[in-house]
């Protein structure tokens, strides 16, 4: 646990030592983020045949073979043409991905099962195989890649598999915006820009009683509890006399290395659960996809009152966007000195030392690079 209630701005000499001659900001496409997992596409957009997508600027393909989603470099070992052209083959006994341009088939595990112009039975090169990345899972709805061994475990779902089936779940658009990954989940675990970038949305709730709360770190993953006096307009109860309008609120901040959090507040007064999901894809060195969704308890099943909280939250984001893709340099700081500091941004000063040490911890234990190979004669 790591407390910052009392620290001061950080100034002066460099206060993290142990990172100097790392890089002094974090951007969309830094190696070390290649060991971590990010999302790259909703399972729902998933369909029958292969998909394109971009990760830290590496072309990939996402395609479903006999109901395991799995995923390759884009580009065939032959004439590296890009596999996303190609097709799922169901004529055999098991689903192969079949290339595009000259028909090479590869299974999930990326061995290639048939090269048509060798014929059938001959023997394949050994390096005739796709590649695949360390890591790909399904989870909160989305398809995830960690191109090399990720350094952080997937995040929690935020609500417990016995409450799940209460629960209404609403997607936002897939969001592309130009910006950096690092300072969008930093904007999502900040609050003290709620009354001036979402004055026309939830702005003014921000003036209200909060408790104090301290990050608790747990290795590269943050919670942050706190409790907030906020005026419940939303609540039926208000209207009906049955509830004060001045109410409760319980949230849970979560968050773990490199992009990904949600946000729980469950109501103390009218009762009820509010979850805000909120992953970041770093595409490339400019672009990033959010993926954020809305869970709700407290609808009543009413799907107009569901698609009203995502058009809210989306208002909320669209707001957000303003302000971020309106900065210069798309990177975070991970110098503490770059930027001033105060005690109320405590929650996103520990995501900088966080990344920082995400990185410095990659950059330590990454394989040394291979010596160039030598002509001949040389």
């Amino acid at each position: 646990m790591t407390d910052l209630a009392h620290a001061p701005e950080v100034a002066g000499p460099d206060p993290e030592p142990r990172r100097r001659g790392l890089p002094r900001v974090l951007t969309n496409v830094d190696p070390a983020l290649r060991s971590a997992w990010h999302p790259v596409l909703r399972l729902v957009d998933l369909a029958d045949e292969p998909v394109k997508i971009t990760l830290l600027g590496q072309d990939w393909v996402v395609v479903r073979l006999d109901g395991e989603v799995t995923a390759f470099t884009d580009r065939c070992p032959h004439r590296l043409a890009p596999l996303s052209a190609g097709r799922v083959d169901r004529t055999g006994p098991a689903e192969v991905l079949r290339c595009g341009y000259h028909g090479w088939c590869f299974a999930a595990s990326g061995g290639c099962t048939d090269i048509p112009a060798l014929g059938p039975g001959a023997r394949l090169p050994p390096r005739a195989r796709a590649e695949p990345p360390a890591g790909v899972a399904e989870h909160l709805g989305l398809v995830w890649i960690a191109p090399e061994p990720p350094r952080v475990a997937l995040p929690d779902a935020p609500v417990a598999p016995e409450e799940a089936d209460r629960f209404m779940v609403g997607d936002l658009p897939v969001l592309r915006a130009r910006a950096s990954a690092g300072l969008l989940i930093d904007n999502f675990l900040d609050v003290a820009h709620f009354p001036f970038v979402h004055a026309a949305t939830i702005g003014d709730e921000d003036a209200t009683d909060a408790s104090p709360f301290e990050p608790e770190r747990d290795g590269l993953s943050l919670t942050v509890r706190s409790s907030q006096v906020f005026p419940n307009r939303e609540d039926p109860g208000v209207a009906a006399g049955l509830r004060p309008e001045m109410q409760t609120r319980h949230a849970l901040y979560r968050y773990w290395a490199p992009f990904s959090g949600w946000l729980r507040m469950d109501y103390e007064e009218a009762g009820g659960t509010n979850v805000i999901t909120f992953c970041i894809q770093p595409v490339d060195a400019d672009t990033c996809h959010i993926y954020a969704s809305v869970l709700r308890d407290d609808l009543g099943g009413d799907a107009e009152r569901l698609a009203a909280a995502v058009a809210f939250e989306h208002s909320v984001t669209a707001e957000d966007l303003v302000v971020q893709e309106g900065y210069v340099e798309g990177s975070i700081p991970l110098d503490l000195t770059t930027e001033v500091h105060i005690q109320g941004g405590r929650m996103t000063v520990e995501l900088r030392r966080i990344l920082g040490d995400f990185v410095a911890q990659a950059t330590l234990t990454a394989p040394p690079a291979a010596a160039p190979a030598l002509a001949p004669g040389g």
